[in-house]
């Protein structure tokens, strides 16, 4: 008993003898430096299919305002949508070998295999917002199922009794994931619904001029259309002009998604979208940000840590919008 009592008062001692060493001088954080050497001198090329885009703007800006000062280089290729450019853009990024490569995917086949090789090479690959059919070791960005299944619930919502019950969906471009990925979320909650009749299954390639002669010719054969979901802010303004244009008898509900830029919310403020998923890519940016840091830090074998980070949604409409509902463009441009 008495020996436990001194291993006890030697334990006190030692604490007090800590404490006080500590607030005389302060206690060194065992993290802080192996933090920041994890990104000196690091280098990370991004493709992204255009700098024209404001979610790749706010995207770019934001990693960069989050990583540069810790001293990561940050190079970025922008492949104009075209498939062939990007190809020989990540191509030359493998040769450069950096620290990490972001890849922004056309579609779901044109990069798989150099994203591959890329990994196979020991270059980790960060897929951002559209996703390719090879699994790379981390993927930020959009569950686009959950935005077709928040897309077609605000159609079955909308389109209740009283309704015609009739509804369309203008893809863009087919083989995009967020495309063929967000057209598999809206048949899950329509299987479910076998009330509602799509009339129309179409895609405009992303192609604002394309939606709206495209849904003028969808009222012009069905006047009393119920509502329409599109898959792109972008294009989905064609929707919403081509209904405002037509001034139907009865209401059409127009769904769109996107990042949450500012013009979003005036389209929601003008009518142009009913309801609008949003995803906010500046906080896509941090999330890209993270998971950079992460696989940075980590050191892992390429193929031995893959994760997702999904955006968070929201759903606007002219009744729960406020100022802080989107983001401004301006503050993103590069």
């Amino acid at each position: 008993m008495k020996a436990l009592k001194r291993i006890l008062a030697v334990a006190a001692l030692s604490a007090v003898s800590t404490l006080a060493f500590a607030q005389k001088d302060g206690i060194v954080d065992p993290g802080r430096q192996p933090y920041y050497d994890a990104f000196k001198d690091k280098t990370i090329s991004i493709a992204v299919a255009t700098m024209g885009l404001d979610l790749s703007q706010a995207w770019v800006s934001t990693i960069r305002r989050d990583l540069e000062p810790l001293g990561v280089k940050i190079n970025v290729r922008d492949y104009g949508w075209k498939p062939d450019v990007g190809a020989q853009a990540l191509t030359s990024m493998i040769a450069e070998e950096p620290d990490i490569m972001v890849v922004h995917n056309v579609d779901v086949t044109s990069f798989a295999r150099l994203i591959k090789r890329a990994e196979s090479a020991g270059i980790p690959v960060v897929q951002l917002n559209t996703k390719a059919i090879y699994t790379s070791s981390a993927y930020v960005g959009v569950d686009w199922t959950e935005i077709g299944e928040r897309a077609a619930e605000t159609l079955v919502k909308a389109c209740g009794d009283g309704t015609s019950r009739k509804v369309a969906i203008m893809q863009g471009a087919v083989t995009d994931p967020a495309s063929t990925y967000q057209l598999r979320g809206v048949n899950n909650v329509l299987q479910k619904h076998p009330e509602i009749t799509v009339v129309s299954d179409q895609a405009a390639d992303w192609d604002s001029s394309k939606a709206y002669a495209i849904t003028t010719t969808i009222l012009r054969q069905h006047p009393d259309l119920c509502g329409i979901t599109g898959f792109w802010d972008g294009m989905d303004v064609g929707i919403g002009n081509a209904v405002l244009d037509a001034k139907p008898a009865q209401p059409v509900t127009v769904v769109s998604s996107g990042g949450g830029a500012t013009s979003a919310c005036d389209n929601v403020k003008k009518g142009v979208f009913t309801h609008y998923v949003t995803f906010n890519a500046p906080l896509q940016g941090h999330d890209l940000s993270s998971a950079l840091k992460t696989i940075l830090q980590q050191k892992l074998d390429v193929g031995t840590g893959q994760f997702y980070l999904y955006s968070k949604l929201d759903v606007i409409d002219k009744d729960n919008l406020t100022p802080q509902s989107c983001w401004d463009l301006n503050d993103y441009k590069q």
